[in-house]
């Protein structure tokens, strides 16, 4: 009976261990600390689409994570933020990318996750979103309040860019289910619409610069045009204080001049029950192969250790403390 039960033990602890990395214990360093070094295994990366840093700058993550650990790390294609953060939670992903405001709805229990708190934490704040308001110069709008009844993309449904684009049209006045004619689009068939004119206009919050957008204004030119939409901003404040005022620089488009708009940092996400091994070493990671990551995206200067540990409202998780500390 006893070599039975041992027979099972070590079955059951071969099982857990096949699980992949989210299942490691994690193991103690001298002194008492965790330690700092991966564990085994697979674990996904949420991205966003395609045609955005999200996606670009989690396929480079996923490389460096299983070039550098003995994880073996895949990014896959998602429709951003909200979705991100339903399926993180579900189990469906390990890490994710999000925009800091969903971030905070999300363990406030609030907007998208009304009454549905989630546990989620952070690893570290990474590069800001900046907000892309693009119309095109003959729809005869100028500012957000001018969208109303107008062919507006608002993003991929359950995505940071719908939520941020509500929050613009209901600071500017407009309902957004029924004042616009909202078009939840991912950013390949909002490139599409606007060059085939089927759109009036888009938003769409993303690091700079974003290639679909590059494409828009390359084959549009002067048809197109970017909105200052900073008068909104103290309405959206008072929805979230992350919200901040940059510029759109000229040079990221091309474009005459540089663009005032709003912008919201992205953090990378994970369970609570994430194994603080693989926290720690993969936040350890991001900073010390940084310029691997510039290489990606250039969208990956913007990732400072000094505002990595600015994620509140949403916690940070103690592997991450521990490389950041």
């Amino acid at each position: 009976m006893k070599r039975a039960v041992a027979v099972a033990a070590a079955v059951l602890a071969l099982a857990v261990t096949g699980c992949g990395g989210k299942q490691q214990t994690d193991q103690a360093a001298p002194g008492g600390a965790q330690s700092c070094e991966a564990g085994e295994g697979r674990i996904t990366i949420a991205t966003g689409n395609s045609g955005g840093v999200y996606y670009v700058l989690g396929g480079g993550l996923a490389q460096l994570i299983s070039n550098n650990t003995k994880l073996r790390a895949t990014a896959a294609e998602t429709g951003a933020s909200v979705q991100n953060i339903q399926q993180l939670v579900a189990g469906n992903y390990d890490v994710a990318f999000s925009l800091a405001d969903t971030a905070a709805d999300a363990v406030n229990g609030k907007g998208s996750f009304a009454g549905k708190p989630q546990k989620i934490q952070a690893l570290s704040r990474i590069y800001p979103n900046s907000t892309q308001v693009l119309v095109r110069t003959d729809s005869g709008i100028d500012s957000v309040a001018d969208m109303k009844g107008k062919r507006i993309s608002t993003g991929s449904p359950k995505s940071g860019t719908e939520v941020i684009a509500n929050r613009l049209l209901q600071a500017a006045g407009l309902k957004p289910e029924s004042d616009v004619q909202a078009q939840r689009l991912d950013l390949a068939k909002t490139a599409d619409g606007m060059k085939a004119g089927t759109l009036d206009g888009l938003v769409w919050s993303g690091g700079l610069p974003t290639a679909q957008i590059t494409d828009i204004t390359t084959a549009l030119k002067d048809k197109v045009k970017f909105l200052d939409i900073t008068p909104l901003l103290p309405k959206l404040k008072a929805v979230n204080p992350v919200y901040d005022q940059a510029v759109i620089p000229k040079a990221a488009y091309a474009q005459p001049s540089d663009v005032p708009t709003i912008v919201v940092p992205n953090l990378l996400l994970v369970r609570a029950d994430f194994p603080a091994g693989n926290a720690c070493a993969i936040t350890k990671l991001i900073f010390d192969k940084q310029a691997e990551l510039v290489k990606v995206h250039p969208a990956a200067k913007e990732i400072t250790k000094q505002l990595a540990t600015q994620t509140d409202p949403v916690p940070l998780h103690p592997g991450a403390k521990q490389a950041l500390g």
